[in-house]
This record gives structure tokens, sequence and C-alpha cells, in this order.
């Protein structure tokens, strides 16, 4: 299956993909997290590399891609609980978990609050918490006054270095072309979630193997916030590959092969 399926929640709908052998009870399952102002196309590199040794899962957040927007605002156990739902309604007892900013984050509550239903959880270009309530706040009051694809420019720059904006022109102007198409609720509910998360404390009790991956050039959340979180959980471990925020696009081949080596472990 690699088509696109969807779960009716109460308040909402989530798009989600499968990828690989789904009938393949051997397999692991990988669920896939998204970051804000993405959709599931952003881990295409790692559903084409990963697909066969594992039952690759990958959901649009709430209010991104083909998910519809819950009634805003949201917070991390909204997102968590969303992925756990989706693995319930799939029949999956547990799972592998790769997310990216936002994804990361509910990655880490997930391995906070439903650690028993994953095995090794990777977080990547994400912190324990990220900017400030008055920078989120200053986020959602920009959507709301001149929308999303007035941002595309500021978000470039955030997300990819010029050298692979210039080499990449198509793969970065798709990327932009999802973030502009985001339902702004959602985007405004995710940024609230963002607000209120902070899992400093927290992280002490994740108990499953976890790697955190950054991007050594990432302005938003950096490696040093990649080595506190795999300092702070009970088995993790750090590593930094070059780019910015969307890492696993822009060093695609070194993110799949840290990915594929520490889930085969």
């Amino acid at each position: 299956m690699s088509e696109d399926a969807f779960l009716d929640l109460p308040a909402h709908r989530l798009r989600y993909r499968i990828d690989g052998a789904a009938d393949d009870a051997r397999a692991p399952w990988l669920v896939f997290s998204n970051s804000l102002g993405t959709d599931i196309g952003m881990w295409a590199p790692q559903a084409a590399a990963l697909a066969g040794p594992f039952r690759v899962l990958r959901v649009d957040t709430r209010g991104h891609g083909g998910s519809t927007a819950a009634a805003p605002p949201y917070s991390l156990a909204d997102l968590g609980g969303d992925v756990l739902a989706l693995m319930d309604a799939l029949g999956i007892a547990r799972a592998h978990f790769c997310g990216l900013s936002i994804g990361g984050l509910t990655g880490q509550w997930l391995g906070v609050h439903a650690g028993d239903r994953f095995d090794r959880i990777v977080v990547c270009a994400t912190a324990a918490k990220i900017g400030t309530a008055e920078s989120w706040e200053a986020r959602i009051a920009a959507v709301r006054d001149r929308g999303l694809a007035q941002l595309t420019g500021a978000t470039a720059e955030r997300w990819f270095t010029p050298g692979f904006r210039d080499a990449q022109e198509a793969l970065v102007a798709g990327i932009l072309d999802t973030f502009t198409t985001v339902d702004p609720a959602g985007y405004a509910g995710c940024c609230v979630a963002l607000a209120g998360a902070d899992l400093r404390t927290d992280i002490a009790r994740i108990a499953n193997p976890l790697l955190a991956i950054s991007g050594d050039n990432d302005p938003v959340c950096t490696p040093a916030d990649l080595q506190f979180i795999a300092d702070g959980v009970k088995a993790g471990r750090h590593v930094s590959l070059p780019g910015r925020h969307i890492v696993n696009l822009e060093s695609a081949q070194a993110f799949n092969a840290e990915l594929l080596g520490f889930l085969a472990c």
C-alpha cells in the first residue's frame, strides 16, 4: 500500500500513508511525524529507503496536508493522542518512531507518556522546549495578519542552507508550496502546542533508546538542543549532520544511514 488513507476521529480527520509490506507481520512498524508547516511528503526519501525492512507509516499532523484541523488550541497531548489513535485503529501494538521539529516534540511526549508502545525513538531538529510563548504568539499574529504565503522567504532561510536552496530549487519550491497550503487554524493550533511545551524535566523518564539528529547549521533547534535531549534521557545518542532545520532532506543519504543503523541495533 502506498496511497493516501484516512482515519475519522470525533473532531477531525487524519491522513496517513503506508509504504512497504503492510501485511508482513515480521516487519516492524516505523511511524514518521512531520514538522510544523509540512506534510507526509517531507519523508519521501526516508519512505523510499526504509519501506523494505519496515512497514512505514507516515501521518499528517492535524491541520497539515490532508489532515483536517480540529478546533484549536492544541497541546502535545492532543498531537501524541492522534498518533496513538491511529496506531490503535491500525492494530499496531508497538512501533519505532521518528519525528522532526514539532514531530520530535511529539515523539518526546510519547516516550514520556506511552513509552511502552514504542521501541526506538528518533527525534530530529527539535528541542525539549522550542522558542518562547512570546515568539509563538508573534508567529500566530503574523499568520493571522499576513497569511502563510508571506512567510515563505523567512521559512526557506530557516529550513535550508543557501547552497541547498540553489542546488535543489524544485524540491525546496515544492516544500514551500506545501507550507502555503497548511490550514491557518491548524498551524496556529500547533503553535499554541509549541508555546506550552516544556519537556526539559520530563524527558528523564524516557527509557526507550533514543537517537537525536541535528542539522549542524540549524538556527531553530541547534545541535546543543539535541545534545540536551540525548543527555537527558536514559539511553540517548546525538549525531549532527550537514544542513539546517529540514535536515532529513538536506542530508538525506546520511540521515537514512543513521536511521537504519540505529533501528537495526
